[in-house]
Parts: structure tokens; C-alpha cells; sequence
């Protein structure tokens, strides 16, 4: 079915364009009889107000808003510092949004966006979803970016980093630093990044020669309580003796693992792992970081979002930034 026109809503209803205007922008001044009644013939009809182009002609909501997977991770936290640092200088505000991983609330949050709440979206995609097409409609309405954590088939610009480079030198060195069993724990392989890093992890075995156990792959979860169970599991059957972690709470939740267990960080087991976590360095011992530039990945997903907004002409839909990581080595993988 089409997408029908304001104009072809209200004729429908038998009422002005300004009243179906009013109803979409939760104006004080329609009765909410009336109100429900155009939402309900809206749904049925299949309308979509469009707010992004209504808001050009009008006024901006001087707002954007950033979905983000978590707000513990040092990661978005910094990448987000990166995106209000632009957003202030452009004099817009910005909407924090956590979905906890949750695919519903994702859905939940761009519908909710969709009605004029921000006049763009800077995102970092949730690790559960299976079917993101309703990005396909919404992306055509309002300005949108990703950054870090992508949908492949969804094309906006976006903003990452050499996740693949940057695996396969994490685990080129546990391998240079003498590790033959090296797990690679992860949360959602089948994500953008869980893949490209996990191939980088699985080209560095094969480039050394050292045989792929794929009970080595060790899938993980976004709970501290269930990843200590399957990491304690992990060392009393498998016994690796390096540990690769593809986000920054497996590298703590390591760490407490092998706490309990008795297992010596780097002595028994050594552990790198992607993180922008500044006191990597005061970890005991020190954690060898992949680290990525979070808060430059963050200024230019800011970047390319103005860009829309401003010259939206001049935007390729496909546009890549790619960024540089740094392995920064530190005593969890000494010798």
C-alpha cells in the first residue's frame, strides 16, 4: 500500500490539513475525539507524517538525538562527549538514548524520534536485532548515522573504525607473546562488528598456523552474572591461555573470573581486549587495550549529521569514515 499525503488524510476526514497538522504535533488545541480519530484513520491509511520536511519550513527542534547499545561503556560515553561538542558549536542540544541492547526499545525510540522530537539521529545499533527494514522508511525521513555498531543493509553514512586490522594485531601479538589457545569471547557474533572483528581473530590463527578450535569462540552476554558463570566454565574445560575480548565488559568480567579461580593475569593467562577504558592502566595488572578514538568517532558522526541537515545535496548515502584503533600493550600480556 502507498504512503497517502496530509492533503489526501484530511479530505478523507473532512477536515483542513491544519487540524491533521495539529494532531501529529500533540497540539493542546484539538479535542482528543478529534485527535483520535485522525491517528486512527492515519494507521489505517498507512500516513506518515513527515516532521524533518514540515520542520525546514518552519522551525528545527534544534535537537538530535543518539541512541546508544549502553551508557557504562567508557566508549559511548566518550564518543558522546565528541558528538555534544559539536552539536553545542552548531547550537543544537542532544537527546541521550539507551536501548540496553533491546531491540524493541530501538524500534521504540526512532518511532517516537519520528514525530519531530529531533531533526536528526546518531546511532550505535542494537546487538539484537534481526530485522531492521523499518529503518528503510524511517531513513528517508529524517537524517540518520551510524556510528561503530552498524546494519550493514541500511545505507546512511556511518562512522568505524579498522575493527579487522585491529583484531588481527590483538591477536597477533597474544600469539608473538607465546598463546596457542586463545578464546575469543564475544557478545553477538552475527553484528557488524562481532563479525569483522572475529575474522581478523581467525586470519591471525590461520597466518600462524595454530589449528581453529571453535570451542574457542565463547558467546557471551550483556549479563556481569551469566558471563562469570560461562567464563569460569570456559577455563575448567577449555584452558586457554589467552583471552581475546571483542567489548570492554568481557575484559572485566575476565579479570573477575580468573579473580575467583585463582587464575594469574598474565602469568596462567594473558588478556587484550577492545576498550577506551582510561584506567586501563591502573588495573592490576595493566590491560593490553585495543583502543579506539571514541571521541573523534563521535565528532565526526556529528560532522556528517550537520552535513545533512545544512547541504543535504552534497551527502553520498553511502559515505564510510573509517578510523585507525591503537594496541596499546600493557602488562596483562607480558611475557
Amino acid at each position: 500500500m502507498r504512503n497517502i499525503n496530509i492533503k489526501e488524510l484530511a479530505k478523507s476526514l473532512n477536515l483542513s490539513t491544519s487540524t491533521v497538522s495539529r494532531a501529529f504535533r500533540e497540539s493542546s488545541d484539538i479535542n482528543k475525539e478529534t485527535k483520535d480519530k485522525i491517528l486512527a484513520a492515519a494507521k489505517e491509511l498507512n500516513y506518515q507524517p513527515n516532521h524533518y520536511a514540515s520542520n525546514l519550513r518552519e522551525q528545527r527542534s534544534k535537537t538530535i538525538a543518539v541512541i546508544v547499545p549502553e551508557l557504562g561503556n567508557n566508549f559511548f560515553s566518550q564518543a558522546i562527549h565528541g558528538i555534544e561538542r559539536i552539536a553545542r558549536d552548531k547550537g543544537y542540544h542532544i537527546l541521550i538514548y539507551s536501548t540496553d541492547d533491546d531491540y524493541d526499545k530501538e524500534v521504540a525510540f526512532i518511532r517516537h524520534l519520528h514525530h519531530g522530537r529531533a531533526d536528526g539521529i546518531i546511532m550505535s545499533v542494537s546487538g539484537e536485532a534481526n530485522d531492521h527494514n523499518y529503518l528503510n522508511e524511517f531513513n528517508q525521513r529524517l537524517p540518520l548515522v551510524f556510528f561503530d555498531r552498524v546494519y550493514e543493509d541500511i545505507i546512511t553514512p556511518r562512522v568505524i573504525t579498522n575493527d579487522y586490522d585491529s583484531s588481527f594485531s590483538a591477536s597477533q601479538h597474544l600469539i608473538k607473546q607465546g598463546c596457542r589457545r586463545i578464546a575469543y569471547l564475544v557478545v553477538n557474533k552475527n553484528l557488524s562488528i562481532g563479525k569483522t572483528r572475529m575474522q581478523g581473530y581467525l586470519d591471525a590463527l590461520e597466518k600462524y598456523n595454530i589449528p581453529f578450535d571453535d570451542q574457542l569462540i565463547v558467546d557471551c552476554t550483556n549479563s556481569y552474572r551469566k558471563n562469570s558463570v560461562i567464563l569460569k566454565n570456559m577455563f575448567a574445560t577449555l584452558k586457554p591461555d589467552g583471552v581475546f575480548t571483542s567489548v570492554e565488559r568481557l575484559a572485566f568480567a575476565t579479570y573477575y573470573a580468573c579473580y575467583d579461580l585463582n587464575i594469574a593475569i598474565p602469568a596462567d593467562v594473558k588478556v587484550v581486549g577492545f576498550s577506551s577504558l582510561q584506567i586501563a592502566t591502573l588495573l592490576n595488572p595493566s590491560l593490553t587495550t585495543v583502543t579506539q578514538p571514541s571521541t573523534k568517532i563521535g565528532v565526526e558522526a556529528a560532522l556528517l549529521l550537520f552535513k545533512m541537515l545544512e547541504n543535504p545535496e552534497t551527502v553520498n548515502k553511502s559515505e564510510k569514515i573509517v578510523l585507525d584503533s591503537k594496541l596499546i600493550k600493557r602488562n596483562s600480556t607480558a611475557k
